[in-house]
């Protein structure tokens, strides 16, 4: 499992994006880790699947609601993670109001969650492998905290764990 001081694998995510401009074009886009996290700080949660009840009424709204906190805390970006394809991911960020705030990143092979060890395998539910509910804080590429919820857990991956984090 990816740990504290490890760089993010070079992976390749998957972003909705709604409005051509500046090299992007409407539809799913991609996006390189490495790349995209390089001499950044940003803010990471992984959640299993969206549309999900506990990510949907708690978790994206309380990096949404915090997004300003996490700015002032020095945090460049939020990025919500998910082994979903990027239009679900889309759909989900105009359902969530994300729009500037959060960034909705489809990891729909799970290739990121395998890279990083984070899986969770909900094949006997009939969902397949997913990715753990987590977070971590991110700066330039490697990993500075992380924060693995246990199953069924909505403890230590929230929004305000984490900005408690990035403002020590």
């Amino acid at each position: 499992m990816i740990k504290v001081g490890d760089a993010l694998p070079a992976a390749t995510l998957m972003e909705y994006v709604e409005v051509e401009g500046n090299g992007c074009s409407i539809g799913p886009n991609p996006v390189k880790l490495p790349e995209a996290a390089a001499g950044k700080t940003i803010a990471v949660f992984a959640v299993p699947g969206a549309f999900t009840p506990t990510c949907s009424a708690k978790h994206v709204p309380g990096f949404v609601e915090q997004a300003e906190a996490f700015k002032a805390a020095g945090v460049d970006e939020i990025w919500c993670l998910s082994v979903n394809d990027a239009f679900v991911m889309g759909a989900w960020a105009r359902d969530q109001k994300t729009n500037g705030k959060v960034r909705m990143l489809a990891d729909g092979d799970a290739a990121f969650a395998k890279a990083t060890g984070l899986t969770l395998d909900l094949n006997g539910k009939g969902l397949g492998l997913r990715s753990n509910r987590y977070s971590m804080l991110v700066k330039d590429g490697k990993v500075a905290t992380l924060n693995v919820e246990g199953p069924g857990k909505f403890e230590v991956s929230d929004a305000a764990t984490l900005l408690g984090q990035a403002k020590a």
